[in-house]
C-alpha cells in the first residue's frame, strides 16, 4: 500500500478562525492579493559579493526564496494550509517553482518542488535551488512530468473521474506521499518568475485543488523615482511582487506583519547570511 504523507499537524484555533473554512469553502473564495515593491540596490550588491565568493549562479530568485524562508521562521502562520475545512501547520517549507526547460515558444514548462527548513541561510537555499534546477535541465522528465504523462494517457471521461477521486482523497488526506511530492498544487508557496520573461508581475490565481496558500509572481527590474526625506528626488531600481494569498489561514494583521518582514529581508538581505537567532513555532 502506498504510504500517506503527513504534511502538517492540525491546529486548535479560536472558534471564529475555525469556522471560516466552512464559510469560504474554496480557496478562490478566500483569496486576497497585494502588490509590493522593493529597492534592489542592497540585494544586487550582495549578489555581486556572493558571486565573487564563488556562488556563480546566485540571483534574485535565491534571495526571494531565502527571504520567504526567513519570514516563515518568524511568522510561521503564513505556512499553514487548509485540508477538509481544517487548518494545519505545515511540517516544513515547500516551495514550488514554475520552470521553462528552454526559453522559446516551443520550450516545455514544468514545476520543481523544493524543501527548506526555517533555519536555512541564503547559502542553504542556494544549494537546494541549484540542485533542483540541475535536475530539471539534466533529466528528461521530472516527477511532476511523469505523473502528468500517466494521467494524460487516461481517456477523457475516465480522467475526469480520476481527478474527482483525487480531490476527494485530498479532502481526507489520503493521497499517497509520492503523488504529494509530485504535485505542484501542494506546498507552502508557488513562485512564478516573470523577470525571466522580462515582463511585469501578474496576479496569479490560487488553485482550489491541493493546499498552496500563497502565490508570488515577481517581475523584471524597473526604474522608479523616489522622494527622499530631504525633498530630493532620486532614481532607484525596484522589483514588483504580486502576492495572492488564502486569507483563511491567518488574519490580516498577521499577514501584514509577514509581508512587511518579507520586504525588509528583500530590501536588506544581509541577515540572510546567518541563521535566525530564534525560530518561532506555530501554536
Amino acid at each position: 500500500m502506498a504510504k500517506r504523507v503527513k504534511e502538517g499537524r492540525r491546529l486548535r484555533l479560536d472558534p471564529f478562525s475555525a469556522i471560516i473554512p466552512y464559510i469560504m469553502v474554496q480557496r478562490n473564495d478566500a483569496q486576497n492579493h497585494i502588490e509590493i515593491s522593493f529597492e534592489t540596490a542592497n540585494a544586487e550588491a550582495m549578489i555581486r559579493e556572493l558571486r565573487q565568493e564563488g556562488y556563480d549562479s546566485i540571483g534574485m530568485l535565491h534571495i526571494l526564496i531565502a527571504a520567504y524562508v526567513r519570514t516563515v521562521s518568524q511568522r510561521p502562520a503564513v505556512n499553514r494550509f487548509i485540508r477538509g475545512q481544517k487548518i494545519y501547520a505545515r511540517n516544513d517549507i515547500v516551495v514550488n517553482l514554475a520552470v521553462k526547460k528552454k526559453m522559446s515558444l516551443e520550450g516545455v514548462e514544468t514545476t520543481i518542488k523544493m524543501h527548506f527548513k526555517p533555519e536555512y541561510t541564503i547559502f542553504d537555499v542556494y544549494d537546494v535551488v541549484n540542485d533542483a534546477l540541475k535536475e530539471v535541465y539534466e533529466e528528461a522528465d521530472t516527477s511532476v512530468d511523469k505523473v502528468a504523462n500517466v494521467i494524460n494517457y487516461i481517456p477523457g471521461l475516465i480522467k475526469k473521474g480520476v481527478i474527482s477521486l483525487l480531490k476527494t482523497m485530498d479532502y481526507f488526506g489520503l493521497i499517497p506521499s509520492f503523488l504529494i511530492e509530485a504535485s505542484p498544487f501542494h506546498g507552502s508557496l508557488f513562485i512564478t518568475n516573470m523577470a525571466s520573461l522580462n515582463i511585469p508581475a501578474i496576479m496569479h490565481h490560487l488553485y482550489n485543488f491541493g493546499n498552496v496558500p500563497l502565490f508570488i509572481a515577481f517581475g523584471a527590474k524597473r526604474g522608479d523615482l523616489f522622494l527622499d526625506e530631504d525633498g530630493s528626488v532620486r532614481k532607484r531600481r525596484v522589483i514588483d511582487l504580486v502576492l495572492n494569498m488564502d486569507e483563511r489561514i491567518c488574519d490580516g494583521y498577521y499577514y501584514a506583519s509577514a509581508m512587511k518582514m518579507l520586504k525588509k529581508y528583500l530590501t536588506n538581505p544581509e541577515d540572510l547570511r546567518e541563521p535566525p537567532k530564534e525560530i518561532v513555532i506555530d501554536r
